[in-house]
């Protein structure tokens, strides 16, 4: 498939294929099979009532759809987010996409974030204080250990991003230049941070 074969626009070809990936990524596999499903089997399986902080879990879960409905919100200003599923700075610069809606999906990111960093920490919390009678970790089923690794993973990989994207809308609004090569920035480092 390539754009302007079947929709006869590249701009919507392109608003499609990246709203579907960060769709797919940042608000499916992460939210629903790890926090979903994790929030659902990990007390089971730990024969717990509840995870470990139930608020931050309450917090974790309603930063997801507000996130979500920003991120569909900026496929609808102006021209939408075309970037592609990787935002790479070139594209994402605000010579190609002047209009706000790459902020949009920058600030809806940050939320979706912020979101798997807090069910992360609710999940290592769980996995780690909430053993029912203190079992040693080779009692504990799998799932329950995967998701802590997992959650382990996000929590270093998290900032990371957080951090990148935040230099991308530095980049964008206020005229650095992490990544333009006209100031001294490199493209590349992105794709190393991403």
């Amino acid at each position: 498939s390539r754009p302007s074969s079947w929709l006869h626009n590249h701009g919507l070809y392109n608003l499609i294929i990246t709203s579907h990936a960060l769709i797919m990524i940042f608000f499916m596999v992460m939210p629903v099979m790890m926090g979903g499903f994790g929030n659902w089997l990990v007390p089971l399986m730990l024969m717990v009532p509840d995870m470990h902080f139930p608020r931050l879990n309450n917090m974790s879960f309603w930063f997801v759809p507000n996130a979500l409905i920003l991120l569909a919100f900026s496929g609808f200003v102006e021209g939408g987010v075309g970037a592609g599923w990787t935002i790479y700075p070139p594209l994402t610069s605000i010579e190609f996409l002047g209009d706000p809606s790459m902020d949009l999906a920058i600030f809806a990111l940050h939320l979706g974030g912020i979101s798997s960093i807090a069910a992360s920490l609710n999940f290592c919390s769980t996995a780690i204080n909430m053993r029912q009678g203190q079992r040693w970790v080779h009692k504990i089923p799998m799932l329950p250990i995967s998701l802590a690794i997992t959650a382990l993973l996000l929590i270093i990989a998290m900032p990371v991003l957080a951090g990148a994207l935040t230099m991308l809308l530095l980049d964008r609004n206020f005229a650095t230049s992490f990544f333009d090569p006209v100031g001294g920035g490199d493209p590349i480092l992105f794709m190393h941070l991403f």
